[in-house]
């Protein structure tokens, strides 16, 4: 192919867009979703100060309980808030249907809570408009309005046989057209890459990660435009008359956007059931129950464990003890149930697992997935992020909770059994030496090796649609 006459026709279809006043008004359109977007981005994202006030709060309010009986401590608890990412500015993701903060406390593994859409009206399921949203869905239909007519129009008007007795080739005609909707397509991208910028720059706080996180986001929405832009000279080029190529890319956004998407989560959801919360609650509570409880002393499993710890001592009961036994005894019930609830847990995330991995797998056959899937993972507001939250909450828990049954063990007298009144407690200061709660978000790496098959997906797409410009390159016609 020959540079200049690719340059030469994208040129000539770039000024064919823009004699038109409607590519104006698209603009227009753009620039007003973008702002919009853009400052309901930058709202979601400020919640972070409210967060970040609450956790504060929490800390000094766990920091100025006076002495007191550990176990006390363990059920006065805490709370743990989960920080957004700076990125998730840009895509939402599933961050508004999921908790935002958990209260942790001993023996209990509470739900993560208050989420945006239990505080919203049921109009939140159509999803919100991020700036994610507006370039996955509405600037693809904007891609196929404008360039459905590329080649079937020259050839309702007789100028493509002009074009090629004047020199030109089918595939310097075709990548010429693309690259001039890509070119086009990229003036409405620009401003949502800039705006991401400028914030990830105002943010103070971004590292190197977000940046690498930032890089990868706007390329793959770059080499997301070059597949759009290559689909529609393929069906442009492939089509009889422009109204049959503006009714195949319609047909392709709703089979891509809606059609695809929600037949993949209906398919997860039918196959990989996942109990209520309620059954879910029921059943941790019920084994825990099987084995036991910890705060009763005459409970048959505990009292078969105070019998081997007194055989174990040579003493005959647990006040001769060289330690606090129901501190142990606590510890020996946290064990058990922190157990039993990640048994639970990890059940319940392969079944969520399982139903993704549809909506993963047809992103193989649909590019809008690919972009989606990927987007939501580097913008740190996918399901494993969130997951990620939840272990990172539900070990800060199970250290808190040992570590009070740790001083209950060492400060508390044997012979004490109840943790009532002023008497047997332990110094407020080892409530500060508690480290306080502070989510981290996993490193891009890892978040990457989540989505091997979105990026298998996007690299499959660019091949096949380039594959598929050569082809109708050799068997387009004229006529």
């Amino acid at each position: 192919m020959r540079k200049e006459i690719l340059f030469l026709i994208a040129k000539q279809f770039w000024a064919s867009a823009f004699k038109s006043k409607a590519i104006y008004f698209l603009l227009g359109l753009m620039v007003l979703l973008l702002l919009y977007a853009a400052y309901g981005g930058i709202q979601y994202h400020d919640q972070n100060h409210f967060r970040e006030n609450h956790q504060q709060m929490a800390r000094e309010s766990w920091e100025a309980n006076p002495d007191k009986h550990p176990h006390r401590m363990a059920h006065f608890g805490t709370f743990a808030f989960r920080m957004k990412h700076p990125l998730s500015t840009f895509d939402f993701g599933i961050e508004s249907f999921t908790g935002n903060v958990v209260f942790l406390e001993a023996h209990k593994q509470n739900m993560v809570n208050f989420s945006e859409a239990s505080f919203s009206t049921s109009l939140i399921r159509f999803g919100e408009l991020s700036m994610a949203m507006v370039l996955q869905t509405i600037l693809p239909l904007i891609i196929f309005f404008i360039g459905y007519t590329a080649v079937v129009a020259d050839r309702e008007n007789g100028t493509l046989k002009i074009l090629l007795i004047q020199g030109a080739t089918w595939k310097e005609i075709l990548y010429g057209k693309a690259i001039g909707l890509f070119s086009i397509s990229s003036l409405f991208y620009l401003p949502f890459a800039l705006i991401m910028v400028l914030i990830l720059i105002t943010d103070g706080h971004s590292t190197s990660d977000d940046w690498i996180r930032l890089f990868i986001v706007l390329l793959t929405y770059l080499l997301y435009l070059a597949i759009l832009a290559m689909l529609t000279m393929i069906v442009s080029v492939s089509s009889q008359s422009s109204k049959n190529a503006l009714v195949k890319l319609l047909g392709l956004w709703l089979l891509f956007v809606v059609v695809l998407p929600r037949a993949s989560q209906a398919v997860g959801s039918y196959f990989h059931p996942t109990p209520t919360k309620l059954e879910f609650k029921g059943a941790i509570e019920e084994e825990v129950i099987q084995f036991g409880d910890s705060h009763d002393p005459n409970d048959p499993y505990f009292t078969a464990i105070r019998d081997s710890v007194l055989k174990v001592h040579n003493v005959q009961s647990i006040d001769s003890l060289p330690f606090n036994y129901g501190g142990f005894q606590m510890s020996v019930g946290e064990k058990i149930s922190a157990e039993i609830y990640k048994s639970h847990h990890g059940e319940l995330l392969n079944q969520y697992r399982k139903q993704n991995q549809w909506t993963k797998l047809l992103a193989l056959v649909n590019p809008y997935l690919g972009v989606k899937n990927l987007s939501m993972t580097l913008c740190g507001t996918d399901l494993e992020s969130y997951v990620g939250f939840q272990h990172q909450a539900e070990d800060y828990r199970y250290n808190l909770a040992q570590t009070m049954n740790e001083l209950q063990v060492k400060y508390i007298k044997a012979n004490v059994s109840s943790s009532e009144g002023a008497v047997n407690v332990v110094d407020s200061k080892e409530w500060e030496s508690f480290p306080n709660f502070s989510y981290e978000y996993p490193t891009v790496g890892p978040a990457l090796q989540n989505e091997l098959i979105a990026i298998v997906s996007i690299a499959c797409w660019m091949l096949f649609s380039v594959g598929m410009m050569n082809y109708w390159s050799n068997k387009a016609s004229a006529l």
